[in-house]
This record gives structure tokens, sequence and C-alpha cells, in this order.
């Protein structure tokens, strides 16, 4: 069974990591991204992301077979999450493993980069009180 791409589920990075593990690789990058307590300056206690989940999982294949057809990809997994995350939670992990370390490292850029740049996920930058902030973010910036 295929894990999900996009989830509301806690991401447990080490279980990614794993995931991707392959005794012909000698080369394994990921990217873990967390939510921080600050943006622009300003007190952030936890980020909202929403998401057309039908689109994104299709656009997360889509990159999946991008990095698969440039790279000589051994295994890659990807998952985002959405819903309500707190600071210090993990909203993304991305991982590759290749031949190599540097096709490792560029295929993996890569791959959260377009995931940035394609899938349709909005957030939600939220401040004490419950105030929240749309911020800018994918996929309309560029």
């Amino acid at each position: 069974m295929r894990r999900p791409l996009i989830t509301a589920s806690v991401i447990d990075p080490a279980k990614v990591l794993r995931s991707v593990h392959d005794n012909s690789a000698g080369g394994t990058a990921m990217f873990v991204g967390t939510i921080r307590n600050r943006s622009e300056g300003k007190p952030v206690t936890g980020l909202r992301y929403d998401v057309y989940k039908p689109m994104a999982e299709k656009k997360m294949l889509e990159i999946e077979s991008q990095v698969k057809a440039r790279w000589p990809v051994r295994k890659i997994s990807m998952v985002h999450r959405y819903g309500d995350l707190k600071v210090g939670e993990v909203s993304v992990a991305v991982a590759v493993s290749c031949d190599h370390r540097a096709e490792a490292f560029e295929a993996c850029r890569f791959a959260i980069d377009s995931i940035k740049r394609t899938v349709p996920l909005w957030k939600k930058e939220m401040s004490r009180g419950g105030k929240g902030k749309w911020v800018k973010g994918t996929p309309i910036d560029t």
C-alpha cells in the first residue's frame, strides 16, 4: 500500500527516511520542513494549511514522475500535511535515494521546490489570540 501524499496525520521523518532505503543507493537526501515560531519578525503560534486534495495528490505524483525521469532515483517519498499545525511540527518531508549523493541532493531539492511552486496548498499563519493571516505562498508566488 502506498503512503498518503497529502495527510492530516503527523509526519514521522524517520518513517519517510526508512521508506527510501535501498541497499544499492549510495546517497540519500532528505528535506524536512517544520513550523517556525516567527515570520517577518512577528510571533507565530502555528499554521493552518488548506488544500485541494485531489489536485494536490495529482501534482505530487507528477513531481514524483518528473524526478524519476530526470535522475536515477532508487526510491522517493514525499508527504505534506494539511490542517492545523503547531510550532515545531513537520509540515512536509521529502526523501530521495540515488546511486550517488549529488543526484540525491539535486532530486530532493527539485522535488521540494516543485511542491512549493505547484501543489495547491495555502497557508495561514496563526498568532496569539487565534488571529491569522493568509500568507503569500504556493502555488501563487514564483
